[in-house]
């Protein structure tokens, strides 16, 4: 399961010589996260109306090439594993017009109620990520394995 999204970069995000900003990546990462759950149907603002949350617990980014001012990226989302209280998204940045990578990366988020305290994922996501990998054996697959891992 995967969405592209573009974005092209602005003046804010970039420094004096016109590179993008390090910390901006992680930025992108987000966009990319929020329009691959949108596109399952599921923003996260309805999944925080449910009283849930998924902060980042780890995050890796590695830069290949320097974006710059007005550069036309494309962010491609993929969820790579699914826990029964957590998700794994990697990322792969790249420029539009040649398809030259900018940087890959992957974040790990723990699911939280309103109170802080870890969660099984709601099942509106589950039901959503199952009706998106085409029945569900995939999702299901996976989410049997995390529970045997613990």
């Amino acid at each position: 399961m995967k969405n592209i999204t573009s974005y092209r970069v602005i003046y804010g995000d970039t420094d004096q010589m016109g590179v993008v900003y390090y910390a901006n990546y992680l930025r992108w990462f987000e966009k990319g996260r929020s329009e691959f759950l949108r596109e399952l149907g599921l923003p996260y603002g309805n999944i925080e109306a449910q009283g849930f949350h998924f902060p980042v617990t780890e995050v890796i980014c590695r830069y290949a090439q320097s974006a710059r001012y007005d550069d036309l990226i494309q962010i491609e989302t993929e969820l790579t594993n699914i826990g029964r209280a957590s998700l794994i998204f990697n990322y792969r940045i790249t420029r539009e017009v040649d398809c030259v990578l900018i940087a890959t990366g992957s974040t790990k988020h723990a699911c939280v109620d309103r109170n802080g305290r870890p969660s099984r994922l709601p099942t509106t996501l589950t039901e959503a990520l199952k009706a998106a990998s085409g029945g569900g054996s995939e999702i299901t697959s996976q989410m049997a394995v995390s529970k045997t891992r613990g």
